[in-house]
Order: C-alpha cells, then sequence, then structure tokens
C-alpha cells in the first residue's frame, strides 16, 4: 500500500525532494483505481529505490488535486525537479505501460 499524500505533506515533501515523486490521485469509489493499485504498488517494489510513491484520495485532499487541476481518477502525476513533469489519466492496466510512463 503507498503512503498517502495531502497537500500539507507535499509542500514538506516538494522541499527535501532528492527523488521523482509519483502521485496517484485515487477515490474509493472508483472500480478503475482499485484495479490499478496492485499493479502501481508493483512498479513501487521495482523503482522504489529511485521514486517516491504516494496515494493521493481525491475525497480527503481535494486541495491537491485542485492544485494539479486533477479532473479524473486514476491519474498519476510524476514529479520531478519540484515540477510536474508528466502526466497519464485512467493509464493502461499494466506494470509495463506504467514503468514506461515513468521512465519518459
Amino acid at each position: 500500500m503507498l503512503k498517502e499524500m495531502n497537500l500539507n505533506e507535499f509542500e514538506k515533501q516538494i522541499i527535501d525532494m532528492k527523488k521523482p515523486m509519483v502521485l496517484k490521485f485515487t477515490a474509493e469509489w472508483c472500480s478503475g483505481c482499485r484495479q490499478l493499485a496492485p499493479i502501481v504498488e508493483n512498479v513501487e517494489r521495482q523503482l522504489g529505490d529511485e521514486m517516491a510513491f504516494y496515494d493521493v484520495d481525491v475525497d480527503k485532499s481535494l486541495d491537491l488535486a485542485q492544485k494539479f487541476g486533477v479532473m479524473s481518477v486514476p491519474t498519476l502525476i510524476l514529479i520531478k525537479n519540484g515540477e510536474e513533469a508528466d502526466r497519464v489519466t485512467a493509464p493502461a492496466g499494466n506494470e509495463e505501460a506504467i514503468i514506461e510512463f515513468l521512465n519518459r
């Protein structure tokens, strides 16, 4: 299970950011999010030394979702050097596609 992220925690993490960050915007009611969760967890096990992975529940952290303009879930946002580097909404449900997205 990924660590949860909210706006306050994000602002703290971004200051001390040493490696890229992946924010997975999700919601409890989202079936696509539930399907994607174990896939992203497997990717985290593979890339966790290189990237920090976080869950953002849009219902609990609406402010962070608004900060990034997230309108649909699931959405993955890659943060590099403190800024959004890339995003994908409703990513393909396989590890290879997610790893390819993260390595762009």
